[in-house]
Protein backbone atom coordinates (compact mmCIF):
# COMPACT_ATOMS: atom_id res chain seq x y z
CA UNK A 1 0.00 0.00 0.00
CA UNK A 2 1.25 3.60 -0.64
CA UNK A 3 0.75 6.32 1.32
CA UNK A 4 0.87 10.23 0.25
CA UNK A 5 4.14 10.33 2.56
CA UNK A 6 5.95 7.92 0.53
CA UNK A 7 5.30 9.96 -2.74
CA UNK A 8 7.84 12.96 -1.65
CA UNK A 9 5.53 15.83 -1.30
CA UNK A 10 6.36 18.91 0.82
CA UNK A 11 6.02 18.59 4.76
CA UNK A 12 2.84 21.88 4.14
CA UNK A 13 0.95 19.37 1.96
CA UNK A 14 1.16 16.30 3.86
CA UNK A 15 0.05 18.48 6.78
CA UNK A 16 -2.55 19.03 5.06
CA UNK A 17 -3.54 16.11 3.87
CA UNK A 18 -3.53 14.54 7.20
CA UNK A 19 -5.98 17.57 8.27
CA UNK A 20 -7.72 16.32 5.89
CA UNK A 21 -8.24 12.88 7.05
CA UNK A 22 -6.20 11.68 3.52
CA UNK A 23 -3.36 9.35 3.95
CA UNK A 24 -3.50 7.17 0.68
CA UNK A 25 -4.01 7.79 -2.71
CA UNK A 26 -6.17 6.42 -5.55
CA UNK A 27 -5.17 4.83 -8.14
CA UNK A 28 -5.10 8.05 -10.59
CA UNK A 29 -3.01 9.67 -7.83
CA UNK A 30 -0.37 7.53 -7.28
CA UNK A 31 -0.06 6.54 -11.05
CA UNK A 32 0.06 10.29 -12.13
CA UNK A 33 2.30 12.23 -9.00
CA UNK A 34 5.78 10.57 -9.33
CA UNK A 35 5.44 11.55 -13.05
CA UNK A 36 4.19 15.13 -12.67
CA UNK A 37 6.64 15.65 -9.92
CA UNK A 38 9.10 15.24 -12.35
CA UNK A 39 7.89 17.88 -14.38
CA UNK A 40 6.69 15.43 -17.44
CA UNK A 41 3.50 16.30 -19.39
CA UNK A 42 0.63 13.84 -18.78
CA UNK A 43 -2.87 12.62 -19.81
CA UNK A 44 -4.57 11.22 -17.30
CA UNK A 45 -8.10 9.15 -17.97
CA UNK A 46 -9.90 7.91 -14.73
CA UNK A 47 -14.04 8.06 -13.87
CA UNK A 48 -14.76 10.83 -12.53
CA UNK A 49 -15.08 10.50 -8.60
CA UNK A 50 -11.78 9.06 -8.27
CA UNK A 51 -9.82 11.87 -7.71
CA UNK A 52 -8.65 13.92 -10.85
CA UNK A 53 -8.48 16.78 -9.13
CA UNK A 54 -5.54 16.04 -6.26
CA UNK A 55 -4.00 14.07 -8.93
CA UNK A 56 -2.60 17.35 -10.47
CA UNK A 57 -3.31 19.59 -7.72
CA UNK A 58 -0.90 17.97 -5.17
CA UNK A 59 2.13 17.99 -7.01
CA UNK A 60 1.32 21.35 -8.40
CA UNK A 61 1.31 22.64 -5.15
CA UNK A 62 4.47 20.77 -4.36
CA UNK A 63 6.31 22.68 -7.23
CA UNK A 64 5.25 25.90 -6.58
CA UNK A 65 5.89 25.64 -2.39
CA UNK A 66 9.71 24.56 -3.13
CA UNK A 67 9.99 27.29 -6.20
CA UNK A 68 8.79 30.12 -4.15
CA UNK A 69 8.29 33.70 -6.47
CA UNK A 70 6.99 36.96 -5.60
CA UNK A 71 3.75 37.27 -7.15
CA UNK A 72 3.70 39.47 -10.79
CA UNK A 73 1.22 42.34 -11.74
CA UNK A 74 -1.81 40.34 -13.86
CA UNK A 75 0.04 37.51 -13.91
CA UNK A 76 -0.54 33.58 -13.06
CA UNK A 77 2.00 30.64 -12.42
CA UNK A 78 -0.45 27.95 -12.67
CA UNK A 79 -3.82 27.97 -15.01
CA UNK A 80 -6.18 26.15 -14.92
CA UNK A 81 -9.45 26.06 -17.29
CA UNK A 82 -12.86 23.96 -16.56
CA UNK A 83 -16.16 23.53 -18.61
CA UNK A 84 -18.35 24.74 -16.11
CA UNK A 85 -18.87 27.73 -13.42
CA UNK A 86 -19.57 24.72 -10.87
CA UNK A 87 -16.64 22.80 -11.41
CA UNK A 88 -13.87 25.96 -11.65
CA UNK A 89 -15.81 26.43 -7.52
CA UNK A 90 -14.97 23.11 -6.68
CA UNK A 91 -11.44 23.21 -8.25
CA UNK A 92 -10.48 26.32 -6.31
CA UNK A 93 -11.36 24.67 -3.03
CA UNK A 94 -9.80 21.61 -3.37
CA UNK A 95 -6.58 23.65 -4.14
CA UNK A 96 -7.12 25.91 -1.15
CA UNK A 97 -7.77 22.78 1.08
CA UNK A 98 -4.30 21.22 -0.17
CA UNK A 99 -2.30 24.24 0.02
CA UNK A 100 -3.97 25.70 3.56
CA UNK A 101 0.08 26.02 4.78
CA UNK A 102 1.29 26.79 1.62
CA UNK A 103 0.75 30.71 1.88
CA UNK A 104 -0.20 30.16 -2.00
CA UNK A 105 -2.94 32.73 -3.49
CA UNK A 106 -6.10 31.29 -5.46
CA UNK A 107 -8.72 32.96 -7.26
CA UNK A 108 -11.41 31.84 -9.51
CA UNK A 109 -12.62 34.09 -12.32
CA UNK A 110 -16.03 32.78 -14.15
CA UNK A 111 -19.11 33.95 -15.95
CA UNK A 112 -22.08 35.05 -14.27
CA UNK A 113 -20.07 36.94 -11.64
CA UNK A 114 -19.04 40.92 -11.64
CA UNK A 115 -16.24 40.82 -13.96
CA UNK A 116 -14.76 44.59 -11.93
CA UNK A 117 -14.54 42.56 -9.13
CA UNK A 118 -12.28 39.58 -10.73
CA UNK A 119 -10.50 42.27 -12.72
CA UNK A 120 -9.34 43.67 -9.11
CA UNK A 121 -8.15 40.54 -7.64
CA UNK A 122 -5.92 39.80 -10.30
CA UNK A 123 -4.48 43.18 -10.11
CA UNK A 124 -1.90 42.16 -7.79
CA UNK A 125 -0.99 38.96 -9.53
CA UNK A 126 -2.40 35.71 -8.19
CA UNK A 127 -0.43 31.99 -7.86
CA UNK A 128 -3.31 29.40 -8.90
CA UNK A 129 -5.65 30.73 -11.05
CA UNK A 130 -8.86 28.93 -11.94
CA UNK A 131 -11.12 29.61 -14.64
CA UNK A 132 -13.91 29.14 -17.38
CA UNK A 133 -12.59 30.31 -21.27
CA UNK A 134 -14.92 32.39 -22.15
CA UNK A 135 -14.48 34.49 -18.85
CA UNK A 136 -10.63 34.43 -19.04
CA UNK A 137 -10.52 35.88 -22.81
CA UNK A 138 -12.76 38.45 -21.56
CA UNK A 139 -10.48 39.27 -18.83
CA UNK A 140 -7.44 38.98 -21.30
CA UNK A 141 -9.17 41.13 -23.44
CA UNK A 142 -9.49 43.77 -21.21
CA UNK A 143 -5.68 43.80 -20.41
CA UNK A 144 -6.64 42.22 -16.67
CA UNK A 145 -4.71 39.55 -16.74
CA UNK A 146 -1.77 37.62 -18.69
CA UNK A 147 -0.41 34.24 -19.42
CA UNK A 148 3.34 34.69 -19.96
CA UNK A 149 4.39 33.75 -16.64
CA UNK A 150 2.41 30.47 -16.66
CA UNK A 151 4.30 27.66 -15.75
CA UNK A 152 1.32 24.74 -14.88
CA UNK A 153 -1.37 24.45 -17.68
CA UNK A 154 -4.35 22.33 -16.54
CA UNK A 155 -7.44 21.23 -18.67
CA UNK A 156 -9.63 19.04 -17.22
CA UNK A 157 -12.30 17.36 -18.48
CA UNK A 158 -10.16 17.62 -21.66
CA UNK A 159 -12.67 16.08 -23.66
CA UNK A 160 -15.72 18.86 -23.02
CA UNK A 161 -13.30 21.42 -23.62
CA UNK A 162 -12.38 20.31 -26.67
CA UNK A 163 -14.99 18.41 -27.97
CA UNK A 164 -18.22 20.44 -27.52
CA UNK A 165 -17.06 23.96 -28.79
CA UNK A 166 -13.79 25.03 -27.26
CA UNK A 167 -11.18 24.29 -29.48
CA UNK A 168 -10.92 27.91 -30.94
CA UNK A 169 -10.83 29.11 -27.63
CA UNK A 170 -8.39 26.41 -26.72
CA UNK A 171 -6.10 27.79 -29.46
CA UNK A 172 -6.26 30.97 -28.42
CA UNK A 173 -5.22 30.80 -25.18
CA UNK A 174 -2.55 28.35 -26.04
CA UNK A 175 -0.82 30.86 -28.10
CA UNK A 176 -1.00 33.37 -25.60
CA UNK A 177 1.27 30.49 -22.91
CA UNK A 178 4.77 30.58 -22.69
CA UNK A 179 6.27 27.24 -24.80
CA UNK A 180 8.18 25.92 -21.73
CA UNK A 181 5.49 24.29 -19.51
CA UNK A 182 3.78 21.49 -18.05
CA UNK A 183 0.93 21.10 -19.35
CA UNK A 184 -1.70 18.29 -18.13
CA UNK A 185 -5.00 16.81 -19.42
CA UNK A 186 -7.53 14.83 -16.89
CA UNK A 187 -10.92 13.89 -18.43
CA UNK A 188 -13.19 10.44 -17.75
CA UNK A 189 -13.34 10.02 -21.42
CA UNK A 190 -11.12 11.12 -23.90
CA UNK A 191 -11.77 9.44 -27.69
CA UNK A 192 -9.96 9.01 -30.17
CA UNK A 193 -10.30 12.36 -32.06
CA UNK A 194 -10.12 14.56 -29.38
CA UNK A 195 -6.63 12.57 -27.96
CA UNK A 196 -5.26 13.69 -31.50
CA UNK A 197 -6.54 16.42 -30.98
CA UNK A 198 -4.76 17.30 -27.84
CA UNK A 199 -1.42 16.42 -29.32
CA UNK A 200 -1.28 20.02 -30.37
CA UNK A 201 -1.11 20.70 -26.12
CA UNK A 202 1.26 17.88 -24.78
CA UNK A 203 4.77 17.54 -25.22
CA UNK A 204 5.76 13.70 -25.10
CA UNK A 205 3.16 13.06 -22.20
CA UNK A 206 2.88 10.49 -20.37
CA UNK A 207 -0.42 8.67 -19.96
CA UNK A 208 -2.66 7.50 -17.15
CA UNK A 209 -6.00 5.41 -17.45
CA UNK A 210 -6.97 3.72 -14.46
CA UNK A 211 -10.50 2.01 -16.06
CA UNK A 212 -11.57 1.42 -19.12
CA UNK A 213 -12.11 4.31 -21.20
CA UNK A 214 -15.99 5.71 -20.78
CA UNK A 215 -16.53 2.52 -18.02
CA UNK A 216 -19.37 3.68 -16.15
CA UNK A 217 -19.56 3.48 -12.44
CA UNK A 218 -19.17 -0.48 -11.37
CA UNK A 219 -21.76 0.28 -8.23
CA UNK A 220 -24.76 1.99 -10.56
CA UNK A 221 -27.60 -0.43 -11.12
CA UNK A 222 -28.74 0.69 -14.66
CA UNK A 223 -32.12 0.42 -16.08
CA UNK A 224 -34.11 1.94 -18.72
CA UNK A 225 -38.13 2.05 -18.97
CA UNK A 226 -39.76 2.47 -22.80
CA UNK A 227 -42.00 5.05 -22.55
CA UNK A 228 -43.86 7.69 -24.82
CA UNK A 229 -42.62 11.34 -24.53
CA UNK A 230 -44.92 12.86 -23.53
CA UNK A 231 -45.66 10.40 -20.99
CA UNK A 232 -41.93 10.61 -19.15
CA UNK A 233 -43.36 13.51 -16.72
CA UNK A 234 -46.03 11.18 -15.10
CA UNK A 235 -43.50 8.29 -15.04
CA UNK A 236 -40.71 10.98 -13.24
CA UNK A 237 -43.44 12.27 -10.68
CA UNK A 238 -44.51 8.54 -9.83
CA UNK A 239 -40.84 7.40 -9.35
CA UNK A 240 -39.47 10.30 -7.20
CA UNK A 241 -42.83 9.35 -5.00
CA UNK A 242 -41.88 6.15 -4.44
CA UNK A 243 -38.51 5.39 -5.18
CA UNK A 244 -36.35 5.13 -1.88
CA UNK A 245 -34.86 8.46 -2.54
CA UNK A 246 -32.02 10.56 -0.52
CA UNK A 247 -31.23 12.90 -3.12
CA UNK A 248 -32.42 12.47 -7.09
CA UNK A 249 -30.44 14.24 -10.09
CA UNK A 250 -33.09 14.28 -13.10
CA UNK A 251 -31.04 15.22 -16.52
CA UNK A 252 -32.92 16.59 -19.64
CA UNK A 253 -31.49 17.38 -23.05
CA UNK A 254 -32.14 21.31 -23.01
CA UNK A 255 -32.58 24.77 -20.24
CA UNK A 256 -36.37 24.99 -20.70
CA UNK A 257 -36.76 21.53 -20.48
CA UNK A 258 -35.45 21.72 -17.27
CA UNK A 259 -37.46 24.35 -16.57
CA UNK A 260 -40.59 22.87 -17.71
CA UNK A 261 -39.87 19.27 -15.54
CA UNK A 262 -39.79 21.61 -12.42
CA UNK A 263 -43.01 23.47 -13.22
CA UNK A 264 -44.91 19.83 -13.43
CA UNK A 265 -42.71 18.61 -10.29
CA UNK A 266 -43.68 21.85 -8.45
CA UNK A 267 -47.64 21.44 -9.25
CA UNK A 268 -47.28 17.69 -7.76
CA UNK A 269 -46.31 18.63 -4.88
CA UNK A 270 -42.50 17.62 -5.13
CA UNK A 271 -39.79 20.45 -4.55
CA UNK A 272 -37.24 20.86 -6.76
CA UNK A 273 -34.80 23.18 -8.67
CA UNK A 274 -33.63 23.64 -11.66
CA UNK A 275 -29.27 24.06 -12.66
CA UNK A 276 -28.62 25.35 -16.09
CA UNK A 277 -26.75 28.29 -18.17
CA UNK A 278 -29.90 30.55 -18.14
CA UNK A 279 -29.81 30.90 -14.11
CA UNK A 280 -27.42 33.38 -12.71
CA UNK A 281 -24.47 32.37 -10.62
CA UNK A 282 -26.73 33.55 -7.76
CA UNK A 283 -29.51 31.33 -8.65
CA UNK A 284 -27.22 28.12 -9.71
CA UNK A 285 -25.19 28.31 -6.19
CA UNK A 286 -28.31 28.53 -4.10
CA UNK A 287 -29.62 25.66 -6.24
CA UNK A 288 -26.59 23.63 -4.95
CA UNK A 289 -26.39 24.26 -1.65
CA UNK A 290 -30.19 23.50 -0.93
CA UNK A 291 -29.89 19.92 -2.85
CA UNK A 292 -26.16 19.87 -0.92
CA UNK A 293 -27.67 20.07 2.21
CA UNK A 294 -30.53 17.94 1.80
CA UNK A 295 -33.49 21.17 1.83
CA UNK A 296 -34.52 20.46 -1.76
CA UNK A 297 -33.97 16.47 -2.89
CA UNK A 298 -34.62 16.76 -6.46
CA UNK A 299 -32.50 18.98 -9.10
CA UNK A 300 -32.57 18.98 -12.84
CA UNK A 301 -30.06 19.50 -14.81
CA UNK A 302 -28.62 20.16 -18.33
CA UNK A 303 -25.66 18.23 -19.42
CA UNK A 304 -23.35 21.54 -19.07
CA UNK A 305 -23.99 21.30 -15.13
CA UNK A 306 -23.31 17.40 -15.41
CA UNK A 307 -19.41 17.87 -14.68
CA UNK A 308 -19.34 20.36 -12.23
CA UNK A 309 -21.70 18.72 -9.56
CA UNK A 310 -19.80 16.87 -6.96
CA UNK A 311 -22.60 16.56 -4.36
CA UNK A 312 -22.68 13.24 -1.97
CA UNK A 313 -25.69 11.06 -1.08
CA UNK A 314 -26.93 11.22 -4.76
CA UNK A 315 -28.80 8.11 -4.32
CA UNK A 316 -30.73 7.94 -7.71
CA UNK A 317 -30.15 9.86 -11.16
CA UNK A 318 -32.79 9.98 -13.85
CA UNK A 319 -32.23 10.39 -17.53
CA UNK A 320 -35.53 11.93 -18.40
CA UNK A 321 -33.99 12.29 -22.04
CA UNK A 322 -30.92 10.07 -23.10
CA UNK A 323 -27.91 12.23 -23.81
CA UNK A 324 -27.33 11.81 -27.80
CA UNK A 325 -23.88 12.25 -27.19
CA UNK A 326 -23.22 8.75 -25.14
CA UNK A 327 -20.04 10.07 -23.88
CA UNK A 328 -22.43 12.48 -21.73
CA UNK A 329 -24.08 9.19 -20.38
CA UNK A 330 -21.09 8.29 -18.26
CA UNK A 331 -20.25 11.38 -17.06
CA UNK A 332 -24.37 11.69 -16.07
CA UNK A 333 -24.32 8.91 -14.19
CA UNK A 334 -21.24 9.12 -12.60
CA UNK A 335 -22.70 11.64 -10.05
CA UNK A 336 -23.84 8.72 -7.99
CA UNK A 337 -22.23 5.73 -6.26
CA UNK A 338 -19.39 8.39 -5.21
CA UNK A 339 -17.31 7.47 -2.31
CA UNK A 340 -17.77 3.86 -2.17
CA UNK A 341 -21.46 4.03 -2.25
CA UNK A 342 -24.51 2.42 -4.50
CA UNK A 343 -26.57 4.29 -6.79
CA UNK A 344 -28.93 3.59 -9.44
CA UNK A 345 -29.72 4.87 -12.58
CA UNK A 346 -32.82 4.88 -14.70
CA UNK A 347 -33.71 6.11 -18.42
CA UNK A 348 -36.75 7.31 -20.20
CA UNK A 349 -36.81 5.72 -23.63
CA UNK A 350 -39.12 7.23 -25.84
CA UNK A 351 -39.17 5.37 -29.44
CA UNK A 352 -36.53 7.94 -31.59
CA UNK A 353 -34.09 7.42 -28.44
CA UNK A 354 -33.47 3.76 -28.87
CA UNK A 355 -30.41 4.77 -31.07
CA UNK A 356 -28.96 6.55 -28.58
CA UNK A 357 -29.57 3.79 -25.94
CA UNK A 358 -28.26 1.51 -28.56
CA UNK A 359 -25.09 4.10 -28.65
CA UNK A 360 -24.77 4.04 -25.02
CA UNK A 361 -24.68 0.41 -24.16
CA UNK A 362 -22.04 0.03 -26.94
CA UNK A 363 -19.79 2.63 -25.53
CA UNK A 364 -20.30 1.55 -21.62
CA UNK A 365 -20.41 -2.01 -23.08
CA UNK A 366 -23.30 -2.49 -20.61
CA UNK A 367 -26.88 -3.80 -21.18
CA UNK A 368 -29.50 -1.79 -19.31
CA UNK A 369 -32.07 -3.44 -17.41
CA UNK A 370 -35.70 -3.37 -18.39
CA UNK A 371 -37.62 -1.86 -16.08
CA UNK A 372 -41.31 -1.70 -17.02
CA UNK A 373 -44.24 1.25 -16.82
CA UNK A 374 -45.72 0.84 -13.21
CA UNK A 375 -49.16 -0.62 -13.01
CA UNK A 376 -52.07 1.57 -13.70
CA UNK A 377 -50.19 3.91 -15.23
CA UNK A 378 -52.25 5.12 -18.44
CA UNK A 379 -54.34 6.78 -14.74
CA UNK A 380 -51.24 8.16 -13.77
CA UNK A 381 -50.86 9.71 -16.81
CA UNK A 382 -54.49 11.32 -17.30
CA UNK A 383 -54.07 12.50 -13.86
CA UNK A 384 -51.02 14.49 -13.47
CA UNK A 385 -51.15 16.67 -12.42
CA UNK A 386 -50.94 20.71 -14.05
CA UNK A 387 -47.63 22.44 -14.04
CA UNK A 388 -46.82 25.35 -11.65
CA UNK A 389 -47.35 28.51 -13.67
CA UNK A 390 -43.97 30.19 -14.97
CA UNK A 391 -42.17 32.50 -12.88
CA UNK A 392 -41.03 35.81 -14.52
CA UNK A 393 -38.62 37.20 -12.32
CA UNK A 394 -35.33 38.79 -12.36
CA UNK A 395 -32.96 35.83 -13.56
CA UNK A 396 -35.50 33.34 -14.18
CA UNK A 397 -34.45 30.25 -16.13
CA UNK A 398 -37.48 30.85 -18.71
CA UNK A 399 -35.75 34.30 -19.32
CA UNK A 400 -33.70 34.56 -22.47
CA UNK A 401 -32.60 37.60 -21.03
CA UNK A 402 -31.75 36.07 -18.09
CA UNK A 403 -28.49 37.67 -16.03
CA UNK A 404 -25.38 35.58 -15.90
CA UNK A 405 -26.04 33.76 -19.42
CA UNK A 406 -22.34 32.76 -19.83
CA UNK A 407 -18.61 33.15 -19.53
CA UNK A 408 -19.04 35.73 -21.61
CA UNK A 409 -18.37 39.80 -21.92
CA UNK A 410 -20.38 41.26 -18.57
CA UNK A 411 -21.93 44.86 -18.93
CA UNK A 412 -25.91 44.07 -19.12
CA UNK A 413 -26.10 42.35 -22.38
CA UNK A 414 -28.62 39.75 -23.53
CA UNK A 415 -27.21 36.18 -21.86
CA UNK A 416 -23.52 37.71 -21.07
CA UNK A 417 -22.79 36.34 -24.24
CA UNK A 418 -19.13 35.42 -25.88
CA UNK A 419 -18.99 38.09 -28.84
CA UNK A 420 -17.93 35.61 -31.85
CA UNK A 421 -16.56 32.42 -29.85
CA UNK A 422 -17.89 29.15 -30.08
CA UNK A 423 -20.22 28.80 -27.37
CA UNK A 424 -19.18 25.20 -25.92
CA UNK A 425 -21.11 22.30 -25.88
CA UNK A 426 -21.81 21.34 -29.53
CA UNK A 427 -24.54 18.28 -29.39
CA UNK A 428 -26.01 16.20 -31.61
CA UNK A 429 -29.22 16.56 -33.96
CA UNK A 430 -31.46 13.37 -34.42
CA UNK A 431 -32.17 14.68 -37.96
CA UNK A 432 -34.66 13.30 -39.33
CA UNK A 433 -33.24 9.87 -39.99
CA UNK A 434 -32.41 9.92 -35.93
CA UNK A 435 -28.92 9.81 -36.94
CA UNK A 436 -27.20 12.34 -34.58
CA UNK A 437 -25.10 14.67 -36.43
CA UNK A 438 -23.26 17.72 -34.56
CA UNK A 439 -24.94 20.93 -34.77
CA UNK A 440 -23.69 23.84 -35.32
CA UNK A 441 -25.34 25.84 -32.36
CA UNK A 442 -23.23 25.10 -28.93
CA UNK A 443 -24.02 25.84 -25.64
CA UNK A 444 -21.95 28.42 -23.88
CA UNK A 445 -18.87 28.21 -21.59
CA UNK A 446 -20.59 27.92 -18.24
Amino acid sequence: MTFFSELGLAQPILRALEATGYDTPTPIQAQAIPPLLEGRDLCGIAQTGTGKTAAFALPSLHHMAHDFKHRQQKACRMLILAPTRELAAQISESFRTYGRYCDLSVQTVVGGMPIFTQKKKLAGGVDILVATPGRLLDLIDQRAVTLDKVEIFVLDEADQMMDLGFIHALKRIDALLPKKRQTLFFSATMPKAIRDLGARFLTNPVEVSVTPQATTAERVEQYATFVQQGEKQALLTHRLKTDDLDRGLVFTRTKHGADRVVRFLAGAGINARAIHGNKSQGQRTAALDAFRSGSVKVLVATDIAARGIDVPGVSHVYNFELPNVAEQYVHRIGRTARAGREGMAISFVAPDERAYLKDIERLTRIKTTPAPLPDNFRDMVEKLPKPAPKSHGKGDGENRFARGGGGGRSGGKPGGGNRGRPAGGATKSPGRNGVGKYAGSVQRAR
